[in-house]
């Protein structure tokens, strides 16, 4: 089931974004790092590290 909120996971490797994503999506969090990685190097990565660092700015993170 998928989430209602958009918040940073608190299982992350970087900062939760993919995680965060993934559980608001419903879908499995490796495949959401996955598309991320492979989104980003046809973008020639640039746009995907811009877009990451601002959702980690933007999205809250999950409460404990």
């Amino acid at each position: 089931m998928a989430s209602t909120h958009l918040l940073r996971s608190r299982k992350k490797i970087i900062a939760g974004v993919c995680g965060g994503i993934a559980k608001w999506l419903g879908w499995n969090v490796t495949m959401v790092r996955i598309l991320y990685v492979f989104i980003s190097v046809i973008s020639a990565g640039f746009p995907g590290t811009i877009v990451y660092i601002v959702l980690w700015i933007v999205m809250p993170e999950e409460e404990v």
